[in-house]
């Protein structure tokens, strides 16, 4: 293992982490239990659903959903505003604008095969922005798995 500390750490030159508090910045950027997906998790489990949380729908599939609902198929994603390119709110960065564009056009793009892969596999996909409101989309998971369900039976 290397002696050196994270805070020696130097970024190659040339790279995107020009320096060592826009890295610390980029790494402190949750990519789970971010809080729109706790108020929404927390307004479903009220309601006596159970999931599971950060899970790959499919096994075979290096991709997570923030909840999953094994038994009925059902997928939930919580997109960031940023990070997904939300047509209301994402702003395009001011400083090395191309790097981030293309990953959030990488993200988009991802996200779209991510919904044809689980859908292909039978599986329902319901996709929020952070800035909807939790207790409507709670209400849209619930009443989705509840449809679900009735449809099983």
């Amino acid at each position: 293992m290397d002696s050196s500390s994270a805070s020696d750490w130097e970024p190659p030159l040339g790279s995107w982490a020009s320096s060592a508090a826009r890295r610390r910045n980029m790494q402190a950027i949750r990519s789970r239990d971010t809080t729109p997906e706790r108020l929404i998790r927390r307004l479903v489990h009220a309601q006596g659903l159970r999931y599971r949380v950060a899970a790959r729908p499919l096994p075979d599939l290096r991709r997570t959903a923030d909840m999953v609902f094994r038994p009925v198929k059902l997928a939930v994603f919580i997109d960031g505003c940023y990070w997904h390119g939300c047509p209301e709110h994402y702003v395009r960065p001011k400083t090395n604008c191309g790097y981030w564009s293309d990953k959030v056009t990488r993200n988009v793009t991802r996200d779209r095969d991510t919904d044809e892969r689980l859908r292909q596999a039978g599986w329902t996909v319901l996709r929020f922005w952070e800035h909807e409101s939790p207790n409507d989309c709670a209400l849209a998971i619930a009443a989705t798995v509840s449809r679900l369900r009735d449809n099983r039976n």
